[in-house]
């Protein structure tokens, strides 16, 4: 019975290998061989480096989980890409643009065929440090060129699942104007988080993405090759102060291969998991009526966050229909856009807040730092210019845009494509703070605030217009 056994694994094995190789055969025929490869770096900082995302920075003391760069290149015999996603805060453009000078030099990718992208951990330190960028530079680029030195004969699919239950939108309409105050002296319409379960409390201002998609690539036999996810969810939080961590993207990054039966670090090459930040300018994981009961241990929170989206991912994932070749393309389009500058009235009223001696009672407890960057706006350059860029895998469009987006542009995006599926990577290229729209920007909020958003009110319209206009290009191109 066992010799049985043996002899008929032995011949499914050689079933398999015979698919497999035909399949690759079928494919070099035709010139079009489709491959892929993924691979790690670690981008953990230097201790020392401020750990940002609040407004007040402090040392990083210790290092609770390493950071890291995690890199999918894919090859479709006529167009290579790479994506890249990095735990960081947000990475700026200059940063990103040696970044692809050395992928130039050093690979055969096109540096416009490149989308790099930050997570947004609030557990990470600034990407243009003194000390530090040299670093990160050197090893995004040693993550994409490991990556491509990985490539072989692969097949790609992707899908999504809902996983509502951790992302509400953070933004509130509220009865108590107190909670309303502003930097500038006036009263909005909705409040930033405000106080859970607090009698003031009204509806959210806005919807939000429930959507988790995700990329699965494998190689030919069907060993798992690398998965991308994608969920318009902010970080979580809840770390120890001083300590590095890539919140709960590391940590799907870790648990779906896992999950999934992915083979263990010590392969060759290892699997690589990927969680890119969706649209989540304006959502989070606070219940914001519940008060709740259960208090969280330090990264207690971002594990069950993590593990919840990887477990619907993993139930998602084994229905996932493959194509042992695609279509890719990648346009790009650098837009400008007008920077907000404070009129006047602004001015003078921040020239009384700064004259205010210390001990003085505040009518907003950030109005000094607003002062400050409502300066620099004034200051600085009167436009900028971002970069926008589109992705096409199969009938799958990626949009990458470089702010924390609000869920309303992403959701529009999703149902104004021309591909049967479409999601958004956040942060993507460059960072250049929120990016609310038209209709938010009427209700006030942190997230709309002068120094918090620098572009023009209409930014998120012009955005969106553009991205569809070069998503629509890449789907005309390949057909």
């Amino acid at each position: 019975m066992i010799a049985c056994r043996q002899i008929v694994l032995m011949l499914l094995v050689s079933s398999l290998l015979g698919f497999a190789t035909n399949s690759i055969f079928a494919q070099e025929q035709s010139g079009k061989v489709f491959k892929a490869g993924a691979a790690t770096s670690n981008i953990t900082p230097p201790l020392g480096e401020r750990v940002i995302g609040g407004f007040a920075p402090f040392p990083s003391t210790n290092i609770h989980d390493e950071l890291h760069a995690r890199c999918l290149v894919l090859e479709n015999g006529q167009t290579k890409i790479a994506i890249v996603i990095c735990d960081n805060l947000g990475i700026r453009k200059d940063v990103y643009a040696e970044v692809r000078e050395l992928v130039t030099k050093e690979t055969d990718l096109s540096p416009a065929n490149i989308l790099m992208a930050a997570t947004h951990t609030h557990s990470a330190t600034p990407s243009s440090s003194e000390t530090y960028r040299p670093l990160l530079v050197r090893r995004i680029a040693d993550c994409i060129r490991r990556a491509n030195e990985n490539l072989e004969p692969a097949k790609i699919g992707w899908s999504s699942v809902d996983e509502p239950s951790e992302v509400f939108n953070r933004r509130w309409y509220v009865t108590d104007p107190e909670l309303c105050r502003n930097p500038f002296g006036g009263i909005d319409e909705v409040r930033m988080n405000p106080p859970r379960g607090n009698k003031a409390l009204v509806k959210p201002a806005g919807p939000i993405d429930p959507e988790v998609s995700f990329i699965s690539v494998q190689t030919i036999e069907g060993r798992p090759l690398a998965l991308i996810g994608n969920y318009s969810l902010h970080y979580v939080g809840g770390v120890n102060r001083g300590e590095v961590s890539s919140d709960y993207f590391g940590i799907f990054s870790e648990r779906i291969g896992e999950l999934i039966g992915a083979e263990d670090h010590y392969s060759h090459p290892p699997f690589v998991g990927m969680m890119s930040n969706g649209t989540s300018g304006d959502i989070n994981n606070i219940n914001f009526p519940n008060p709740g009961t259960k208090r969280y241990a330090q990264y207690e929170k971002m594990t069950e966050v993590a593990e919840k989206v990887a477990q619907k991912v993993k139930t998602a994932y084994e229905k996932v229909e493959y194509h042992d070749w695609v279509p890719l393309g990648v346009a790009n389009r650098d837009l400008t856009l007008e920077v907000r500058k404070p009129d006047e009235s602004m001015q003078a009223y921040f020239k009384k807040v700064l004259a205010q001696p210390a001990e003085a009672e505040k009518f907003h407890r950030y109005e000094t730092n607003y002062a400050e960057r409502v300066q620099n706006l004034l200051d600085g350059p009167d436009e900028i210019t971002i970069p926008l860029q589109a992705v096409r895998i199969g009938d799958l469009g990626i949009a990458a845009i470089p702010f924390e987006t609000f869920v309303e542009i992403g959701l529009d995006i999703k149902e104004k494509s021309p591909f049967a599926d479409a999601f958004t990577i956040e942060l993507a290229n460059d960072y250049n703070g929120y990016l609310p729209t038209p209709e938010q920007h009427k209700l006030g909020g942190y997230e709309t605030w002068m120094g918090t958003n620098k572009v023009e009110f209409n930014a998120s319209v012009k955005i969106t217009d553009t991205i569809l206009e070069l998503m629509q290009e890449l789907k005309e191109k390949n057909e």
